[in-house]
């Protein structure tokens, strides 16, 4: 099977300048005026381009946009006001009647490169609003990137080639949207940009999930989070995490047990008296890494879904991940937050962060996996495992830590960084796998397993494979 064929980023600027339909604005702000460059460099641009500007400097912007609450000019909200500005003055000024076959779109970004002395990356909003057909209603793209260039040049070509890429996507795209996203990346590497949010709306996105636009993401390596809302809504991460208390609970929710809700409770109460810890500032979530996804193979979006429908309706905030390792997991955190943060975790999962194969890619192997982990101002919370009632309960007293890793094991245990659970004795020996059994085989007794309403929601939309 031959690749499909990669066009430039001034071939797809020409492609859309030679189409006479296409007709709108850009708005740049922050990196130079780089996407409109590669239309005008592309010729034929006086038939696309209506109008390109550039409000670099703050009072001129609030002028023309309104001021931001927060007082940010790169954010989610400035960007949306570009486009919603920018949008209406083409609605406005051009009169349908003399344009009868036009396709508006207005196209703007606002972005922070690299400074100087490199001391703060860039990083920024890009969107476009556009129509598919000049009697409908418009739809619009918004994304989120991190700019990894190590040059304040290089990303403003980054951001040249991206913002083409979109352009193009909105008129070519649109109707496969898993294209559209993979062609955001044309010409570029994750080595020169990361996109961490993405959102589509619009009539000819109607039927799209934009969950399942976050798990593309992750996916296919141009982010290794993504974080999406009780909503069902992408979140930027720096929205959701900027400096809170972090309590992450991780698991395969295949579906949401009696279990994980009483890990999640009890293990909210217990962080929640610890210092440094603002109960009004705790952000908890509900963590799925890929790997879990891919326990039966290939990534199932359907079984995806089911998880995230049940998660969201608990209202619930849910963190995909490709860190199938927690010291990764809190290095991405302590991008957003200094704050003091917490892990739910079973003692399968503190085992396995306690065995030395774990870390063999690192230099420094478990010692600095562990000088990740505990220089974050981390606690662990441990929730029991009994597999039987006949059989032994294991908590943080009596775990079979390696004899080789005792003593690190002890000196954790001893200074208060791994904490025993409180637990209820009724659901230690509800597990995900039995009940997922029960609901494929049509057996009895599964409801019993699952938390209040849950049992509802996988009967009435059929989830987890039931029929």
């Amino acid at each position: 099977m031959t690749k499909p064929v990669i066009l430039s980023p001034t071939q797809k600027a020409l492609q859309v300048n030679l189409d006479n339909t296409i007709y709108g604005t850009f708005a740049e702000i922050g990196a130079g005026q780089e996407v409109v460059r590669h239309f005008f460099r592309a010729g034929g641009a006086s038939g696309t381009i209506a109008k390109t500007m550039s409000a670099y400097d703050k009072d001129f912007s609030d002028a023309i946009y309104g001021k931001e609450i927060d007082g940010r000019y790169v954010s989610k909200s400035r960007l949306k006001k570009i486009l919603k500005q920018e949008y209406g003055l083409i609605e406005n000024r051009l009169r349908r009647e003399e344009h009868p076959d036009k396709k508006y779109f207005s196209f703007a970004n606002t972005l922070a490169t690299i400074n100087y002395t490199k001391t703060v990356k860039g990083h920024g909003w890009i969107g476009c609003r556009f129509q598919t057909a000049a009697d409908k209603e418009f739809n619009e793209v918004i994304f989120h990137v991190r700019l990894n260039d190590s040059d304040a040049k290089l990303q403003q070509e980054t951001i040249g080639i991206m913002g083409t890429n979109l352009i193009y996507a909105c008129f070519n795209h649109y109707h496969q949207p898993k294209i559209f996203i993979k062609s955001l990346y044309d010409n570029l590497t994750r080595d020169n940009v990361e996109m961490d949010m993405i959102h589509m709306e619009g009539p000819d996105f109607r039927n799209v999930d934009n969950r399942l636009l976050s798990l593309i993401l992750v996916k296919e390596g141009m982010t290794d989070a993504v974080i999406f809302g009780p909503d069902g809504k992408n979140q930027q991460p720096s929205d959701v995490l900027y400096k809170k208390n972090i309590l992450t609970i991780r698991g395969s929710f295949r579906p949401v047990t009696k279990v994980n809700l009483d890990m999640m409770e009890n293990g909210y109460k217990a962080f929640v008296e610890e210092n440094r810890v603002d109960k009004e500032n705790v952000q908890l979530l509900f963590e799925i890494t890929l790997s879990n996804l891919k326990m039966e193979g290939d990534i199932d979006e359907n079984d995806f879904l089911d998880r995230a429908d049940i998660l969201c309706s608990l209202g619930h905030t849910v963190l995909i991940s490709n860190y199938r390792k927690y010291y990764k997991l809190i290095e991405y955190f302590s991008n957003y937050t200094k704050a003091r943060m917490g892990l739910i975790i079973g003692v399968n999962n503190l085992l396995e962060i306690f065995d030395d194969k774990y870390y063999r890619n690192l230099n420094g192997g478990i010692l600095e996996a562990f000088g990740i982990l505990f220089t974050r101002d981390l606690k662990i919370y441990l929730y029991p495992y009994q597999a039987d009632t006949n059989d032994e309960l294991l908590n943080s007293k009596n775990i079979p830590i390696h004899r080789r890793l005792r003593p690190l094991y002890d000196y954790l245990l001893k200074n208060g960084k791994i904490k025993d659970l409180k637990f209820n004795d009724n659901v230690l020996q509800i597990f995900s796998r039995d009940i997922l059994h029960k609901i494929k085989k049509k057996e009895d007794g599964w409801q019993d397993g699952v938390p209040e309403g849950v049992s509802e929601i996988i009967s009435k939309k059929k989830l987890f494979g039931m029929k």
